[in-house]
């Protein structure tokens, strides 16, 4: 599919779509092609990836001093 810049802005939702579906989007430029819209190829999410990257410490669960308190609150 082939569509000048005008169209790709009044469209692009349905652009998007059609290119995540396998369609080949061409944007054009005073009728000359400049731009494939093709979608990313971002690997799967991979749930528990991040576990064991970051613990709490003792730390966490102490009280916060009074100065940092009033910042978070306006005390």
């Amino acid at each position: 599919m082939k569509v000048n810049v005008q169209e790709a802005k009044a469209q692009l939702s349905r652009l998007v779509d059609a290119a995540m579906m396998g369609d080949e989007v061409i944007i054009a430029k005073a009728g000359k092609p400049c731009v494939r819209l093709v979608p990313m190829d971002l690997p799967a999410r991979q749930p528990g990836a991040a576990k064991g990257k970051a613990a709490l410490t003792p730390a966490f669960f102490e009280p916060l001093p009074e100065d940092e308190l009033k910042a978070w609150d306006g005390r």
